[in-house]
């Protein structure tokens, strides 16, 4: 390791120690990185502008980010509630199984799991914690462990992403997510229902009959945005990061002019916020071109490339070791980070062992969304306690059937590659081996 590269990693790891925010503490390690080297420092805001600038897709970024905003100041998140109940309530441990299914609906329009956990997951805490057999720790839980699948079924931000980084369709990718994230779904209501059923949990209370057809009427008009989303995606009406537009109108037709949620004001408190998130999430993406360049100046990737080489792992392997590093790197760093950074070193070797990349950032992106529920610092753990004052060890004690019911999602995802590509196969994205 050259003495430059070594400098960078400590400026950085030093600068998040003393708790400087993750963009600017890789940006102050790519700029040690060219002052040890000697270069121009200008070339810093060369990379940054060069990356951002010729990234159509990221403005799908916080078009995505707006429309979950949207759809979380109107009274969607309930209205899908009343729905999911009507459907799965009468399940044991009903309002589990509601949130879960909240959750699958939820991620077809937001991409977000923070906008899942802080959206739908909050309706449902609030209505588990009005009945004594849902303690506040399995309440959390649930909701943080189904705000996973919100970036697995399309559209997914993590997604947009990682096809900045890799180059891959971000078509396929979404058409990837979806049999994943439903059996992420199916799985943690395996979970509920084996845990409701031991503690004797209630079914939730019968909806009378002449309740449901306004339940299904004012449920119905959520539903129609994934359906517009995918069928323009893949009707070729409009690109993916066109369809954020779409997303993004759409919610604010919906909240703003049908359901009257919102006034003016509460729109002007939406869009700040928004571009507040967004303006984060740019950050850290300007910051993670510099550093990429600093990688790739010193052959970190093909030098990566090489050692996996010399291991000789099966393509099974690689994925194996790759599961077991982002499981460990998720319990200490934000998503964005991983994908930026870590990724793009392990792309090339990927695509040395004939690894489908579809394949391999559907199971990236899973990898990291378990790690927003794992401590110490899972910020879906974070964020739900901020909400709601539930506290952390509860949710993580609660938590841990259902990590491990998504770490077997996940090897599930990663032994049987079908899984994800399957979708993306049949819809012509993807060409079959």
């Amino acid at each position: 390791m050259s003495v430059a590269l070594l400098t960078l990693l400590l400026v950085m790891v030093v600068a998040m120690l003393l708790r400087t925010p993750i963009a600017f503490a890789m940006l102050a390690g790519g700029i040690a990185y060219l002052a040890v080297k000697g270069q121009d420092m200008g070339l810093a805001a060369e990379q940054v502008l060069n990356g951002l600038y010729n990234s159509y897709v990221l403005l799908a970024v916080p078009l995505f980010v707006l429309a979950a905003n949207l759809m979380n100041a109107g009274t969607i998140s309930e209205r899908l509630f009343e729905f999911s109940r009507l459907l799965v309530g009468r399940m044991r441990g009903g309002l589990a199984q509601v949130d879960i299914l909240v959750s699958v609906i939820f991620s077809g329009m937001s991409g977000s799991a923070i906008a899942d956990a802080a959206g739908p997951g909050l309706v449902t805490i609030k209505q588990m914690l009005k009945k004594p057999e849902y303690t506040p720790g399995f309440a959390g839980a649930v909701v943080v462990a189904s705000a996973t699948i919100g970036p697995i079924i399309p559209p997914s931000i993590p997604m947009v992403i990682y096809a900045l980084v890799s180059g891959t369709s971000v078509g396929a990718l979404f058409l990837g997510g979806v049999v994943p994230g439903l059996l992420m779904a199916l799985m943690l209501m395996l979970g509920v229902h084996l845990i409701a059923t031991k503690r004797n949990m209630p079914k939730d209370d019968p909806i009378p009959l002449r309740e449901v057809p306004g339940i299904v009427l004012r449920g119905i008009l959520p539903l129609t945005l994934p359906v517009v989303l995918l069928t323009g995606i893949y009707t070729g009406a409009f690109t993916p990061t066109e369809a954020a537009a779409v997303a993004a109108l759409h919610a604010l037709i919906l909240a703003g002019v049908v359901y009257r949620a919102f006034s003016p004001q509460a729109l002007f408190a939406v869009t700040l916020e928004s571009l507040r998130s967004s303006a984060v999430i740019t950050l850290i993406i300007a910051s993670a071109y510099l550093l990429n360049y600093a990688f790739a100046a010193e052959g970190v990737p093909a030098l990566l490339a090489q050692w996996v080489a010399s291991l000789n792992l099966s393509p099974l392997g690689f994925l194996l070791l790759v599961n077991a590093l982002f499981l460990v790197l998720g319990c200490f760093l934000d998503v964005s980070v991983m994908l930026l950074v870590f990724v793009p070193m392990l792309i090339p070797a990927a695509r040395l062992l004939g690894i489908d990349l579809v394949h391999f950032g559907v199971v990236v992106v899973v990898n990291m969304m378990i790690g927003l529920v794992t401590p110490p610092f899972g910020m879906l753990l974070f964020v739900t306690n901020a909400l709601t004052g539930i506290p952390l060890k509860d949710m993580v004690r609660e938590g841990l059937p259902f990590t491990a019911l998504l770490i077997v999602a996940l090897l599930l995802m990663t032994l049987f590659p079908q899984i994800v590509l399957w979708l993306p196969q049949t819809m012509g994205y993807v060409t079959g081996k």
